[in-house]
Order: C-alpha cells, then sequence, then structure tokens
C-alpha cells in the first residue's frame, strides 16, 4: 500500500508502515500543486496530513481511498469533495487532549501572573518586584468552559485540582442550567473534580461568560460556532477576566477581543489565530497579539513528544486496519443515518451466483443497494444476506427473486 504523509510527523510511525510493508513518501513540506502532484506520481491511496490543506484537485490525482488527518481535527479537509468519491476521511480524536490541556493551564497561570512580562523585564536588566507580586490567584476563582470533549474534559480535571469552581456549556446538554449528575460527571470523566469543587451548566456560552473569572474555549468549528466569541459573550465576562483560546481561531471575533482588552482590561491567552501561516516559519502579523495584556503562542497545543507519538501511533493503527480488513478506525464522513428505508433478509445456501441473482432483479426493477452484509453458517452451507434498500421491494419483485434460484430459502422484508 502505498502512503504519502505530507506534514511533518514522527519517525517511529514511518518506521512503523514500513515495518509493515507499506511503501512510505514522505515529504513533510509539501502543498497545494506539488501535493497534487507528489499524490500523482506516488500514486498514493493513503494521504497522512497535519495542518496542510487537502483539496479537491488533490482527493482527483490518484487512486486515493483514506486521507488520515494526523490529529484531532479535520477542518482543513474538504470532507465533502472526499464522500462524493468515496474516500474515507479519519482522525486520531483524543490523542493530544492532555497535551493541549496542558498548554491552556500554563497560559491561564501565565496571564494571572504575568509571567512574560515579569521574564522580559528581567531580561531587561529592571527588577520590579512591587509590580510583579500583584496577582489574583486561581483558587476559588471559577472557570468557564465552552466545550465539553476531551481537551475540555482534560482542562476541567487540571483547574479542579486548583480548586477552580466550574461553569461548563456544551449543545449536548441543550441549554440546560444545573449541576451536572454523578452519572454525566462520570461519562465526563470528572468524578474527581466533583468531589473536589462544584461543577454546574449554564444554559448559553453567554451565561457562563457572566458567572466565570477565566473563560476557555474548546469547541469544533462549524456553521453555529464561528466567531460564538463574540461581543454577546465578551461583554458578559467581567473586567479584567482572563480568556484562553487554544482550539481554533475562527471561533473567536477577534476584533471584538481586542475592543474587550483595550477597554475592559481583558487579558488573553491564545494559541490560534484567524489568518494563520500555512508554513510552520515565517513572518506573522497581528494587531491582537501585539496588545499589552495578550499572550499569544504559535499553535504548538498539541507539540509535545508524547501527544506526537501518541498520534502517529493512532495514525499507524488506522492505516494498517484499512489495510487488513478494510475498516476504517474513527471516521468522520460515513453517513450518521442509512438512506435506506427497508432491509431485505435473504436465506440462502451458500453457492455461487445467489446473489448475483438478487441484485440483478434490484438492478432491473431501479431499487438502489444501500448497505450490504452476508453472514455464513458454520459448514459453508448456508448463510444470510442484509441488503439495506433504497425502497420497499413490492410482491411481485419477491417472488421474482424467490423463484429465479433454487437456493433461496426464504426472503424477509423488514421496514426500517
Amino acid at each position: 500500500m502505498n502512503v504519502l504523509i505530507a506534514d511533518k510527523f514522527e519517525p517511529s510511525g514511518i518506521r512503523r508502515l514500513e515495518a509493515a510493508g507499506c511503501d512510505v513518501t514522505y515529504e513533510p513540506d509539501l502543498k497545494d500543486e506539488a501535493l497534487a502532484g507528489a499524490i500523482r506520481q506516488t500514486a498514493a491511496q493513503v494521504l497522512v496530513v497535519r495542518s496542510t490543506r487537502v483539496t479537491e484537485p488533490m482527493l482527483d490525482a490518484s487512486r486515493l481511498a483514506l486521507v488520515v488527518r494526523a490529529g484531532a481535527g479535520y477542518n482543513t479537509i474538504d470532507v465533502a469533495a472526499a464522500s462524493k468519491r468515496g474516500i474515507y476521511v479519519s482522525n486520531c480524536p483524543g490523542k493530544n487532549s492532555i497535551a493541549v490541556a496542558e498548554l491552556t493551564m500554563a497560559l491561564i497561570f501565565a496571564l494571572d501572573r504575568r509571567i512574560p512580562d515579569g521574564v522580559a523585564e528581567l531580561r531587561a536588566g529592571t527588577w520590579n518586584k512591587k509590580e510583579y507580586s500583584k496577582a489574583a490567584g486561581l483558587f476559588g476563582r471559577t472557570l468557564g468552559v465552552l466545550g465539553a470533549g476531551n481537551i475540555a474534559c482534560e482542562v476541567m480535571k487540571r483547574a479542579a485540582a486548583c480548586g477552580m469552581p466550574i461553569v461548563l456549556w456544551s449543545r449536548r446538554f441543550h441549554g440546560e442550567d444545573r449541576a451536572l449528575t454523578e452519572e454525566e460527571l462520570a461519562a465526563l470523566g470528572l468524578e474527581i473534580a466533583a468531589r473536589q469543587v462544584h461543577v454546574c451548566l449554564a444554559p448559553s456560552a453567554a451565561a457562563v461568560a457572566e458567572r466565570c473569572d477565566v473563560l476557555t474555549v474548546h469547541l469544533a468549528l462549524s456553521a453555529q460556532t464561528k466567531a460564538l466569541v463574540g461581543p454577546s459573550v465578551l461583554e458578559r465576562l467581567k473586567a479584567g477576566a482572563l480568556f484562553v483560546n487554544t482550539s481554533r481561531g475562527e471561533l473567536v471575533d477577534e476584533a471584538s477581543l481586542a475592543a474587550a482588552v483595550k477597554n475592559r482590561g481583558l487579558r488573553a491567552g491564545l494559541d490560534v489565530y484567524l489568518n494563520e501561516p500555512s508554513s510552520p516559519s515565517g513572518s506573522f502579523s497581528s494587531d491582537l497579539t501585539a496588545m499589552a495584556g495578550v499572550y499569544g503562542t504559535h499553535h504548538i497545543g498539541a507539540s509535545t513528544d508524547q501527544a506526537q507519538d501518541a498520534i502517529a501511533a493512532e495514525t499507524v493503527r488506522i492505516v494498517l486496519a484499512y489495510r487488513d480488513t478494510g475498516k476504517v478506525p474513527n471516521v468522520v464522513n460515513l453517513a450518521r443515518r442509512s438512506p435506506a428505508t427497508h432491509m431485505l433478509v435473504v436465506r440462502h445456501r451458500d453457492r455461487p451466483g445467489v446473489l448475483a441473482h438478487v441484485f440483478d432483479a434490484l438492478r432491473d426493477r431501479g431499487i438502489n443497494v444501500q448497505e450490504t452484509e452476508n453472514v455464513v453458517f458454520e459448514g459453508a452451507e448456508a448463510a444470510v444476506a442484509r441488503i439495506n434498500l433504497g425502497r420497499e421491494p413490492d410482491v411481485a419483485l419477491l417472488n421474482i427473486i424467490r423463484q429465479g434460484n433454487a437456493n433461496i430459502l426464504d426472503l424477509q422484508v423488514v421496514s426500517l
């Protein structure tokens, strides 16, 4: 199997793929036309990327069957175009959660203690203990969290260890305003947090903002979440509150955040931005990151050795599972609900031509097969085929199928 890796990737993962017999091409700096050309030249069946954009022309460049995002998000991949072509898109959820949570907490600590400013003054030869002794501290201050995914939960665990009460909003809780139940805390992995501090739900992102001292955002980017952190949220924060974004730059209205920093004394820690450079190094200009009270890092949340080793291992697992079984772990672009309306259950002798006869009859009647499964019984004398159909087969068609092959033992139609 030909695998093209078009982004920075751990050498241990490359070695494992090669040891498993994959033909691996590693070109971490490819993008745009150069990447499309490499896909074509290598006849890649699998493409592995991190932040590199995967566009529709790239998906047409070769016989790609699988695109793996070596990370959690996949907004840089044209998933709709991949779905039209029957190309799997998979990712590695949860493998960098701890790394991003650690950076989130580091930014919160840095904002509270103004560590970068203090370091800069020391380097410049200035001793200013009076100024940098001013810090609110985190114990007893409320952390507001937007999102309840893997990263958000890891952040909440660490905040709870600091004695921070937590107020949470997530679309999965449908705007409820209450304390989390023990079962819900367990599902989020927050049992320990619940024993240490109070964890409650808020009905909206704005309600979280007005109840917290520190706000952190951990949401997937979608049409519903784009610029979610705008005036309606930022204006609810207390003057001097802390805001952290290690998720996606597009979740935040940067102009509104800059106004809140300037006019209301908010301090912000950012790892992600609008219009980030596509290359790992180069020039970057942002009015927001130049402001006093804003600390920025270089979109490095997932970039620890531990996280990259875990992501590489998961990527290898996905590629080899596809090669060896035809099944793709963590696939993100399969239909959530089958378009099938009925299932045709065919009990038959396990002989050549039985299913071909069934499919021919369905085709002649213009009924589309959405999904199918054939289970063979011990001894390989009989089997049961479950065939999901786009519409209900009529009685006449069932008679044609039943009478047209002596190896069909029984037919049943089930509404889905």
